[in-house]
């Protein structure tokens, strides 16, 4: 059910020929209330799309009713026009369901710098049916209607003592940091404050989706939004419910991981021993993003040099000679040098760990990956972005 597992949730997925294989590409989800708590977290790209300009502004006041959100265009770099189309999705949405237009987020994904008159009826269109179409059953079919190039639809749902949580993302390129390229809707029939909703959300996405780092690449689209309605009646533990969050963001963040553009390695970069998280992170990112160490995995090539040489261009603190690294359970590098035969590590399996102690302090992340491949380079060569 996803969005709409949870209590006070309705959803729909419509298609209104904004994709060309007639797919559903606009989605609505509405809080139904009695609480109607919201908060979002967005790319930090400073080339903004315009759903992001004007849901930045909205979520400032924590109350979200609706959010709308379209495939088929990202309604970027579309200038004022693309503006006035977001504000006028809000304005439609707001209209159909009786609720005020600074309280709808809306969201755009697809094609950068493309967006005409064409567009924007297709995407009211796709509000107005939307809102016709809203169901406690909707879920599935709204997470289906934000997909690009994802092969399929991810959802997650959490049940906790008496509340429930669901989310739905898209996401299969342009993943990297600040968030990923993603959007992704998650709700809650919890009791939340405002404050607890953003403290909550930017807690889970630190430790999820902003440690998913497919290829480098930021969007100019991503948003993350947290919605809670209450409707359960109950207050869950902070602590529990901070734990379930983190655990629907991260299941989450591995299935946008495991549906990468191309990929054929599932890529875990665990970096331990650090002075500090941040460090870490570095560290595993540093890894992350080396086109040298990501081919290597796509050839099935243990190549511990290569991360080496990607963590030596880092500012973490760490002796590059006193470094061990394991692939698959196999350590191949101690101290800086070779340890275990690359024979001994079978990187044939999709799922690849590499493990990386620093040997400095008690600090530790995971970095979540891919291998760079042919299909890849061919899918990101054919569609425009």
């Amino acid at each position: 059910m996803s969005v709409t597992a949870p209590q006070g949730f309705e959803a729909a997925g419509v298609a209104v020929g904004l994709k060309s294989t007639g797919k559903p590409d606009v989605a609505v989800v509405v809080n139904r209330g009695p609480l109607k708590v919201g908060a979002a977290v967005f790319t930090a790209n400073r080339a903004k799309a315009n759903p992001i300009l004007w849901s930045e502004q909205a979520i400032k006041d924590g109350v979200v009713e609706a959010i709308v959100l379209n495939s088929g265009g990202a309604n970027c770099f579309t200038g004022s026009f693309g503006f006035q189309t977001t504000h006028q999705t809000a304005e439609r949405a707001a209209e159909l369901l009786g609720v005020s237009a600074g309280d709808v987020q809306v969201c755009s994904t697809g094609l950068i710098g493309a967006g005409d008159e064409v567009f924007r009826g297709k995407v009211l269109t796709g509000v107005e049916q939307g809102v016709a179409a809203l169901s406690r059953d909707g879920g599935l079919t709204a997470a289906e209607a934000i997909m690009t190039t994802d092969s399929r639809a991810k959802t997650s749902t959490y049940t906790g003592d008496g509340w429930t949580i669901g989310g739905m993302a898209k996401g299969a390129g342009m993943l990297a940091p600040g968030l990923a390229t993603m959007l992704v809707v998650i709700t809650t029939d919890a009791i939340l404050t405002t404050e607890e909703a953003d403290a909550h959300l930017r807690a889970a996405t630190h430790v999820s989706f902003d440690r998913l780092d497919s290829d480098g690449c930021m969007s100019t689209n991503d948003q993350v939004t947290l919605l809670a309605s209450g409707a359960s009646g109950v207050t869950p533990d902070p602590a529990s419910f901070r734990s379930a969050l983190v655990d629907v963001c991260t299941d989450l963040a591995l299935q946008l991981q495991a549906d990468a553009e191309g990929a054929s390695h599932d890529i875990g970069i665990q970096v331990i021993g650090a002075a500090s998280e941040e460090d870490a992170v570095e560290v595993g990112r540093s890894v992350a993003r080396n086109n040298l160490f990501k081919a290597a995995i796509f050839g099935n090539d243990p190549n511990w040099g290569r991360v080496l040489a990607a963590i030596g261009t880092t500012d973490a603190a760490f002796d590059p000679y006193d470094v061990d690294v394991w692939m698959n359970g196999v350590r191949v590098c101690t101290e800086g040098g070779p340890d275990a035969p690359r024979d001994a590590v079978d990187l044939t399996p999709r799922s690849t760990s590499v493990l990386i102690d620093l040997k400095i302090g008690d600090a530790q992340a995971m970095i979540l990956t891919n291998d760079l491949t042919h299909d890849y380079v061919h899918e990101n060569s054919a569609y425009s972005s």
